[in-house]
């Protein structure tokens, strides 16, 4: 199987195409898995962002064109769990829309929900509306293979980043910034600092990260800025070129060395590890 990109130390791949096809053809297990799939909700809407009132339409891959929410999420979850080592976990976002079916397709596959994060937005976008509660989070399932293997959890440095607390189920962090538009913008594009926090809490350096709806590769950026290995599935090509942008910027290490600035958790634990008896 050929990837459309691969990186020059070959710690990041892209492959173009369905996932459910692509993850059928190849038999290699991943430590992690990270899941932002569709949430199906192009139906004309809209939205608020930068000011503007725009189409909520993201594109033919986000409009409700299939047999049934479940079955998709049966489909793409049953390949992810083959592809999971047996100590690996899987992260799935969502918001109320679809994240319900995940949970309950996840229970019929066997997997053990581990936690279900609530990403509390430090800067939602206003309702326009002005009839229900702004809406200002999304769910991130955490949940292991098998109901009774151990999975990686680095309790520690999770502790360090909430201050010598131990770390809660419910994560304040805002939007994407500008600085992580440099190369464009994904419509659903999640920030760097979640992906971050979420590879450092169940990963160990050089570990490999699957994400079959990679999108513009955040989680292969932040894979990389955090020391792993990534492979993505993406079937859109325009989201592939920018995933290749976004990667070939790394190349440059004042631009590595910025982003990893701007990423606080990544220093926090580079500091943690220093401190630990060898």
């Amino acid at each position: 199987m050929k990837p459309a990109y691969r990186s020059e130390n070959k710690d990041f791949a892209l492959i173009h195409g369905d996932c459910c096809k692509i993850m059928s053809d190849f038999d290699f297990k991943f430590d992690l898995i990270f899941a932002d799939p569709p949430y199906f909700l192009s139906n004309g809407g809209i939205s608020y962002q930068a000011g503007k009132i725009v189409c909520v339409d993201k594109g033919d891959w986000d409009k409700p064109n299939i047999e049934s929410l479940e079955d998709f999420n049966h489909r793409w979850l049953s390949l992810c769990r083959d592809k999971l080592k047996d100590n690996g976990t899987i992260w799935v976002s969502g918001t109320h829309h679809n994240i319900f079916s995940v949970a309950n397709v996840m229970k019929e596959l066997g997997f053990k929900i581990l936690n279900v994060i609530t990403w509390a937005k430090t800067n939602p976008p206003p309702n326009i509306s002005c009839r229900y509660f702004t809406f200002s989070t999304e769910f991130i399932i955490w949940a292991r293979k098998y109901e009774k293997k151990p999975h990686k959890y680095n309790y520690g440095m999770m502790k360090a980043i909430n201050g010598g607390k131990q770390m809660t189920d419910v994560w304040r962090i805002p939007s994407i910034g500008r600085w992580e538009k440099s190369c464009g913008k994904h419509p659903t594009q999640k920030p760097l600092a979640v992906l971050t926090r979420i590879i450092l809490a169940s990963t160990n350096v050089n570990d490999w990260i699957l994400d079959p709806f990679s999108g513009s590769s955040t989680t292969g950026i932040a894979a990389n800025l955090c020391g792993r290995r990534f492979l993505g599935i993406e079937k859109e090509e325009e989201f592939i070129n920018l995933s290749i942008n976004r990667r070939e910027e790394l190349a440059n290490p004042i631009l590595f060395q910025k982003y990893r600035d701007h990423l606080g958790d990544i220093k926090i634990c580079h500091d943690y590890l220093e401190k630990q008896p060898i």
